[in-house]
């Protein structure tokens, strides 16, 4: 059993369809329809009235004992000859004269006495029903009953066929979401006006066709005026749209409240002012029946549905027009019902004659009945005759509407769909153009009501969805959200980020004194010339975000803008307008800016001359050798970064351009030997070729000509021995040769004076030698990850500017007693060894107690009791202030890491 909502439903479902059907399709149905009804009419007759009537042809004495088929007479003839006898008797007429009778005598009958009873008359009826009365007779509203049927279903065939009734059903659901959705009025109403701004007057036809548009939707919508419908609020309901809803359906919904976010949700908003978020202009009043009423806008809810139908619209759009197959259905559909009327009219029209109402019948029952021939009529012959008429007349009609429907198919392109109209309007100029289904699914809703194709056009127009997504970036992201975002970077600058938004919110470029600006993933990231607004912006990030200036906001960042983050996938991604900001200090790349054969290519993108005040580049790609171009920016140029990401770069030759530079950054570009090209680098004092490939250092004798040469950074290399030529650079101030495979350190290490930082974590060293005393200025030394198992006391007693000792995932059994000697040691790791105890010593170190001693518990407990409580104890903020081990760095040329965590992450690496 189904229930009465399954018939509602599918009801519905049928009556949405009429939006796709022309008014020949139409009226084709109504033909079906009266074609139906000739046929049920005439077989109910047949069922209960049909019938012949059957009466005896006298016969001649002479052919009394022969058939009339043998004597070669017809049926006429049979009634028409004399029936006199052998014996010339006097002919009898066939109506003997009716003789008077007198008042008291009984009438004797009248006509030819046949001497049948009636079970014979009945018999031969029958019989001759079936043998003399033609088959059409019999069967022709069965037969066009059937004929019918199947012009019935070939007109319905398409919107059943399963490869297009998705389709359309998918069509008519974003049709009606497009119609009933408060986007499409005020998109509408915006094109309208913006009509009216340019001078265009709006023509009469024009204002009927609005509101009759207007009304349709009302009518579509709200078709009982006594009642209202509510709106789904889901956009992926199939055929469930209120634009469908029958007219004559009622809803029990209560009518919508006068506020405005209510009227937001009605079609109503198509007579609603559309405030343009992009231009200054003073907000417009809406025209609502209460004019004190403020300007409505769409709510969240509103805005999500509407840029998910712009998405639905899209992709469908993608869909369709990539085949052609419901254009090619309807045309196999209308083919076929035109050859099903020739059919029908070609061995229709010749039977029309055998509808008669007199028949001869010759049945064999002369021995029944005593005679050959009898006359019968058709009781329904001349209404059957009529009706047939009558369905030919229809036939013929229905046939002359398909031929007007492969003429309109043959003359009109109804693969391509072109909104001519709106571009002669000037109001949507960006609606494409359509092919396939999709143009003939609108070519077909046109034929109902063209005003449908407008609808949905707003959903095809690239600048509605751009004012759309800039209308819901200004309702979600206002001026406080921003504020509420925004943070302080390590350096206390005000920073905000902004990923993956479809466009810049208006209300980023009231931020006054916004410094640090990150903008990541964002597709359309246009700067307006508001960002002068933000007087206080220095730093700007570019994360795979491809912006575009306006002319007065490259004023601004050439004037304003310091320094620049880019990161892209190629170098065409690199906007031209980077090589035109003079006034940048510094510049971070990152991405592929092509092999050796392209990397002039990408960076004739732009010309590095203007760059005057450049001082910092940074360079996070797969290059094959260093840039020419640099040369255009050596003069102010003074810290290069290369990070190659693993792969070889070959060609160095550029640095020697570049002698005015002072830090130098080489990492992950497999360097098997210290580039020559750093002897032209004389004002060069930080080095840093780490994570490369390195196994000797015979080039460092070279290095002596830096004589201003004070960091040098070998970590993540392969370096195998330390020569004695370290010793020439005299002026070095740290040294890092972690991770690297050195077994034995020279004694030359160790006649450089002015070293502070030294970094020997995760090499092979066995031995510590007593020359390390020598360091009167070292500050960190870091050799955990070794093989080191005792310390020697020339450590603890001469180097007393030591604050950060790293001696962790060693083999150390003991501690030298003099440790407490290191007054002003801050920072001191000992795990991962083998010791046994703690020197009670330790509790002279103060610069340890509140988790400056990273131990073991279990080895805490061998130190006395006040110890323990002076070394685990929290010290106070001023004392916490105060001896506050300095940073790793103390130029601004380094990463800004604590030393307790560059020794956990050193300690973690090397037990790795």
């Amino acid at each position: 059993m189904f229930t009465l909502s399954e018939l509602a439903c599918l009801n519905e479902r049928q009556s949405s369809y009429k939006l796709l059907k022309p008014w020949w399709e139409v009226f084709m149905d109504y033909l079906v329809v009266l074609m139906l009804m000739v046929s049920v009419l005439a077989g109910t007759l047949l069922l209960s009235r049909d019938r012949v009537v059957c009466l005896p042809i006298q016969p001649t004495p002479l052919s009394s004992n022969l058939s009339l088929a043998s004597l070669g007479t017809s049926p006429e003839d049979v009634r028409t000859a004399p029936t006199s006898p052998a014996s010339s008797p006097p002919p009898q007429p066939l109506f003997p004269p009716r003789l008077p009778s007198s008042p008291g005598a009984k009438s004797s009958p009248r006509g030819l006495r046949t001497n049948l009873d009636y079970q014979q008359y009945i018999y031969i009826s029958q019989v001759c029903y079936h043998e003399a009365l033609p088959w059409f007779s019999r069967f022709f509203p069965y037969v066009a009953l059937l004929q019918s049927l199947v012009l019935l279903a070939s007109g319905c065939f398409w919107f059943h066929f399963p490869l297009t009734s998705s389709r359309i059903e998918h069509f008519l659901a974003i049709l009606a979401k497009c119609s009933e959705s408060p986007w499409t009025s005020r998109a509408l109403s915006h094109a309208a006006r913006l009509d009216r701004g340019q001078g265009r007057p709006v023509e009469d036809g024009e204002k009927e066709e609005e509101e009759e548009g207007e009304r349709l939707k009302v009518h579509l919508l709200h078709p009982v005026p006594t009642a209202s419908l509510t709106r789904q609020s889901s956009l992926d309901s199939g055929t469930d749209s209120p634009l469908l809803v029958r007219s004559g359906s009622t809803s029990t919904a209560a009518p919508p409240s006068p506020c405005p976010s209510t009227l937001s949700r009605t079609s109503s908003l198509s007579t609603l002012s559309f405030t343009d978020t992009g231009s200054p202009q003073p907000q417009m009043s809406r025209v609502v029946p209460d004019a004190t009423r403020p300007t409505a806008r769409l709510d969240r809810s509103d805005g999500e549905q509407a840029r998910a139908l712009f998405e639905r619209v899209r992709r469908f759009r993608a869909h369709c027009e990539s085949s052609d197959i419901i254009y090619k259905v309807y045309i196999a559909q209308t083919v076929f019902k035109v050859l099903k009327v020739v059919l029908i009219v070609s061995y229709t029209t010749p039977l029309l004659g055998s509808i008669t109402f007199i028949h001869v019948c010759q049945p064999l029952s002369h021995a029944l009945t005593g005679y050959q021939a009898f006359e019968c009529t058709h009781a329904l012959a001349s209404v059957l005759h009529k009706l047939l008429v009558v369905y030919l007349c229809l036939v013929g009609l229905f046939g002359l509407l398909g031929l007007y429907t492969l003429s309109w198919i043959c003359h009109k392109s109804l693969r391509k769909y072109s909104f001519q109209c709106l571009h002669e309007t000037g109001s949507m100029l960006d609606v494409p153009d359509l092919c396939n289904d999709l143009a003939f699914l609108l070519h077909m809703a046109d034929q109902y009501d063209p005003l449908l194709a407008h609808r949905l056009s707003v959903f095809l127009s690239p600048v509605s969805e751009t004012r759309l997504l800039e209308e819901n970036l200004e309702r979600r992201w206002g001026a406080e959200r921003l504020r509420g975002m925004t943070t302080c970077d390590p350096q206390g600058r005000t920073q905000l980020q902004l990923v993956a938004l479809s466009s810049l919110p208006p209300a980023l470029f009231t931020l006054s004194q916004l410094e640090v600006l990150k903008l990541e993933l964002i597709a359309d990231a246009k700067l307006p010339t508001q960002i002068s607004n933000m007087t206080a912006l220095r730093q700007l990030h570019l994360y795979h975000c491809t912006a575009a200036l306006e002319p007065g906001a490259l004023l601004h960042l050439q004037e304003r803008l310091e320094v620049l983050h880019l990161t892209f996938t190629q170098a065409t991604d690199i906007p031209g307008w980077v090589y035109s900001l003079r006034g940048l200090q510094e510049l971070h790349m990152t991405g592929h800016l092509g092999c050796e054969s392209g990397v002039g290519r990408g960076w004739a993108l732009g010309s590095l001359r203007q760059l005057r005040h450049l001082r910092v580049l940074t360079l996070r790609a797969s290059l094959q050798r260093i840039p020419a171009e640099l040369g255009e920016v050596a003069g102010s140029l003074l810290r290069l970064e290369v990070h190659n990401e693993g792969a070889r770069l070959l060609v160095l030759t550029g640095l020697r351009r570049l002698a005015g530079l002072t830090e130098l950054q080489l990492q992950g570009c497999q360097l098997e030997r210290l580039p020559s090209a750093l002897l032209a680098l004389a004002g060069l004092r930080s080095l840093d070729l780490q994570h490369n490939c390195l196994r000797t250092l015979e080039e460092l004798l070279s290095l002596q000509h830096l004589r201003r040469l004070s960091c040098l950074r070998l970590a993540h290399n392969r370096v195998l021995a330390l020569p004695s030529s370290v010793g020439v650079l005299r002026r070095l101030e740290l040294l890092d040769l972690a991770h690297n495979e050195l077994q034995s350190l020279p004694p030359a290490l160790f006649t450089l004076h002015r070293l502070r930082r030294l970094y020997l974590a995760g090499n092979l060293l066995e031995v510590l030698p007593a020359e390390v005393g020598s360091l009167a200025l070292l500050r960190e030394l870091d050799v955990s990850g070794n093989r080191l198992e005792s310390l020697p006391a020339e450590l603890c007693t001469n180097c007393l500017e030591l604050r950060n000792l790293n001696v962790s995932f060693n083999s150390l059994g003991t501690l030298p007693p003099d440790v407490g000697s290191l007054n002003q040691l801050s920072q001191l790791d000992l795990r991962g060894n083998s010791l046994e105890q703690l020197p009670a010593e330790l509790g002279c170190c103060a610069g340890l107690c509140g988790g400056g001693l990273l131990v073991e518990n279990w080895l805490l407990h061998s130190l006395p009791r006040h110890v323990r409580d002076l070394l685990t104890r929290p010290c106070s903020s001023s004392t916490s202030s105060s001896s506050q081990p300095p940073s790793r760095p103390e130029s601004d040329s380094f990463p800004t890491f604590s030393t307790s965590h560059w020794s956990f992450l050193l300690a973690a690496e090397s037990r790795i």
